[in-house]
């Protein structure tokens, strides 16, 4: 195993020419530095799933249909998933820390570009530098966490950084759409960009200097997807996901029929902090197990929706079982893909990001034309039945090793 950088540099001179190393205060820095990951990740997920909980008033001010508002996602998601799998290949040899400080400052420009849109392209394209940046901090990030603590606290140093993604949830989501009531939801583009500038700075004094550990060649991605427990997980993400935010990108405009607009930002919270607790526990669980309890909890949420969802008791009841079950999903799938593959992490990873963000995207488009077309109400149908068919697929994976 590849020995992390602070240990490699945590030795302090002793008198007498003698050196011993700080073994307390490299695991310290080791932290800080996870920390400042999951924050940047909390920051790239908050900027990507912002116009979740800010569909409406974006609709109405760039005048266009919440179902055209959702195809924001989509393009970031694009863009992401292509970026995710070219840019080791394009970067090289680069310092990593180097390289996210930098996707972080390309982020919080994005943000202030999307926070002054005039007209819808403009926010598009705005969106597209979000999708770039996204992709190449997910990618890295994912992978790090093991390279920055002792070996023994790289999984729990792993769950915190994936912590962000549903810490975006409980605070960044809501709290975008919080903003959004108070002063319009351009300030809440603007804020994500000034905590993007914050972050680069953050990873800069955090993070010891990361050199890549080998080059990332086409034939290396290729090779990867020759593994069968890796293309195994690609469905599986591809099927959860997908059905996921079909539903989630419209939860808004699905949700303040029976809620108002005035409760929405606390039923996101409570599901945010589902997504928290269920990050955690499906941590701490194999990931086929984890994978299984998550495909069945997102299909017995999302199908009771449109039956049980019409309270705002059922509502809070529903997005808090959504929540535990989604929360899982990216620490469980990481975990399934570096087992399948611990000798290629960022190849591995770089593949999981691509599917991860077109999934994303596939699942904002889908649903915004079921919205569009079928009713808003409908949307929940279509995760009830792809997370159903992801846990055939586990299922059927299971039978197969017997």
């Amino acid at each position: 195993m590849t020995t992390s950088p602070l240990f490699q540099v945590a030795v302090r001179p002793l008198t007498g020419g003698m050196t011993t190393i700080c073994a307390d205060e490299v695991e310290t820095r080791g932290w800080a530095a996870s920390i400042a990951m999951a924050a940047t990740v909390f920051t790239v997920v908050t900027a990507e799933m912002l116009p979740v909980g800010l569909l409406t008033p974006m609709a109405t001010t760039l005048h266009i249909t919440e179902g055209t508002a959702g195809l924001s996602l989509t393009v970031t998601g694009v863009v992401s998933a292509l970026a995710a799998p070219v840019l080791p290949l394009v970067l090289g040899t680069l310092d990593r820390r180097t390289v996210l400080g930098g996707l972080m400052v390309l982020l919080a420009f994005a943000a202030f570009v999307a926070a002054l849109a005039p007209v819808y392209w403009v926010f598009i394209a705005a969106r597209v530098l979000m999708g770039i940046s996204i992709g190449g901090v997910w990618l890295l990030t994912i992978g790090l966490a093991r390279r920055v603590v002792p070996e023994h606290a790289a999984g729990p140093a792993t769950s915190l950084i994936f912590s962000g993604i549903g810490i975006a949830s409980v605070l960044g989501i809501p709290a975008g759409a919080y903003v959004g009531e108070l002063a319009g939801w351009r300030w809440a583009f603007a804020g994500v960009g000034l905590l993007s500038l914050a972050l680069a700075g953050a990873l800069s004094y955090h993070l010891p200097s990361l050199a890549p550990e080998k080059a990332v060649r086409w034939i290396d991605v290729r090779e990867v997807l020759h593994i069968k427990d890796v293309r195994v997980g690609l469905v599986l993400v591809a099927l959860i996901v997908t059905g996921h935010f079909a539903a989630y990108t419209y939860v808004r405009p699905l949700l303040e029929p029976h809620t108002g607009p005035a409760l929405i930002g606390s039923l996101l919270l409570a599901y945010g902090v589902a997504g928290v607790i269920g990050n955690f526990l499906a941590g701490a669980l194999h990931p086929p197990r984890a994978l299984a309890v998550i495909t069945s909890g997102i299909a017995l949420a999302t199908l009771a929706m449109p039956v049980l969802g019409t309270t705002v008791a059922g509502s809070l009841a529903l997005l808090v079982i959504w929540g535990l079950a989604y929360g899982g999903t990216s620490v469980s799938t990481q975990a399934w893909g570096h087992a399948a593959a611990p000798d290629a992490p960022e190849s591995s990873s770089a593949v999981l990001v691509g599917v991860y963000n077109g999934s994303i995207a596939l699942g904002a488009f889908t649903g915004g034309q079921i919205a569009d077309h079928l009713g808003t109400t409908t949307v929940t149908w279509l995760p009830a039945v792809l997370a159903t068919a992801a846990l055939v697929v586990l299922l059927a994976n299971r039978r197969e090793r017997g």
